[in-house]
């Protein structure tokens, strides 16, 4: 696979599995394994997030808008008290959790752990709180869940989205909290990759490639939140569970010798 082409499928990978809930981290550590593929680095992995925020940014525009011209809102609050366990586990467990990543060596169970998560919560009843109605412990409880997706195949979107339903959050508003609560974690995390940056060397051959990846990850960020939308709407998640479920089966499979 040419460069060019990495770049662009691992945008879309990036893109597609940042929201819908099937880890994003699983799906890259898992291609990187059976395509070959390099490393991404962390200048592209920082412009992968940078892209998933322009895709955030725009769908919820109006949102981001009214946290701007309202930075002591209670939106702006449940966003910070959701976000501080969420940095708490991040740093704390770092190099571990950076470890797990790279060997990859537990997705296969994390991939089965989210597929029962989301089957759970899809079997529950449908909660009738609104954005409106979320509370500082909602938001503390989500935000842990969020820091606990920290695990590399173990889904971010789908933990906080099956957080906020457990706490009797209407679906529509569950799934705009969620990602409305991942916009701080992304933004610091790329503001931590960022500042590694300054002290690691830029291969500017690669800069064009890794630009037109981050444009992937945007446009299939976008659509994947549109799309969302409508499954938590009107849908069931019960799809990504079965499709998790085999992805986990297959892996522990192999690494266990039975395929």
């Amino acid at each position: 696979m040419t460069l060019l082409l990495e770049h662009i499928f691992l945008g879309i990978v990036q893109g597609l599995t940042e929201f819908l809930p099937i880890s994003s981290t699983g799906h890259l550590v898992l291609f990187r394994q059976l395509f070959g593929l390099q490393e991404i680095g962390l200048l592209f992995d920082t412009m992968l997030h940078f892209g998933t925020l322009i895709a955030i940014a725009i769908v919820f525009w109006p949102h981001i808008k009214e946290l701007a011209t309202n930075p002591f809102g209670k939106m702006a609050r449940l966003l910070i008290v959701g976000t501080i366990p969420t940095a708490v586990i991040g740093l704390a467990f770092e190099d571990y959790f950076e470890e797990i990543s790279r060997t990859g060596a537990t997705i296969g169970w994390e991939f089965l752990a989210t597929g029962v998560i989301l089957w759970t919560v899809e079997s529950m009843p449908k909660g009738k709180r609104t954005l409106d109605q979320i509370s500082y412990t909602d938001a503390l409880f989500i935000g842990t869940l969020q820091g606990a997706a920290i695990l590399p195949a173990i889904s971010r979107s789908g933990l906080t989205i099956a957080g906020s339903l457990l706490r009797g959050i209407e679906r529509a508003d569950a799934a705009r909290f969620s990602f409305l609560l991942s916009l701080p974690a992304i933004l610091g995390a790329s503001a931590l990759q960022t500042v590694k940056l300054v002290k690691q060397p830029v291969e500017t051959a690669a800069l064009a490639p890794m630009l037109v990846g981050t444009i992937c990850a945007a446009i299939a960020g976008y659509f994947a939140i549109r799309w969302m939308m409508k499954v938590i709407s009107t849908g069931s998640m019960k799809g990504f569970a079965i499709y998790v479920w085999i992805l986990g089966a297959i892996i522990l499979a192999l690494q266990y010798g039975f395929l």
